[in-house]
């Protein structure tokens, strides 16, 4: 079992929720989160002051899958969330983290049938 966390744009969501249903991977999380890598911020202007932004809103996906999943959720997540043909800085990133066990509360089941 893993757990897949991918940082995306906002904007991406939706099309990433799509592109997961299409390799069915259906139960996930998402979280607001902000933070910044490479694209360090941005500059704004507000009621005549320009200010610095310097953490941007992301969007945090958590899905926990069995292993025959791992490389078809975490291709969905890369096409559906790159900017054009070659992506661009600040389409985000995927880590893929070993998942010790599962619980489903209702049952008590463990383990991948908990997935």
């Amino acid at each position: 079992m893993k757990l897949i966390l991918a940082i995306i744009q906002p904007s991406k969501l939706d099309a990433v929720k799509e592109a997961l249903n299409k390799v069915e991977v259906f139960r996930l999380t998402i979280v607001d989160v902000l933070g910044f890598g490479r694209q360090k911020g941005h500059t704004e202007v507000y009621r005549g002051h320009e200010l610095t932004v310097n953490m941007l809103r992301k969007v945090q996906l958590q899905i926990a899958v069995n292993e025959d999943f791992v490389e078809p959720t975490v291709n969905a997540i890369m096409d559906a969330a790159r900017t054009g043909p070659e992506g661009r800085i600040g389409d985000g990133k995927i880590f893929i983290l070993p998942l010790e066990d599962c619980i489903r509360i209702r049952t008590g089941e463990r383990g991948p049938e908990a997935i």
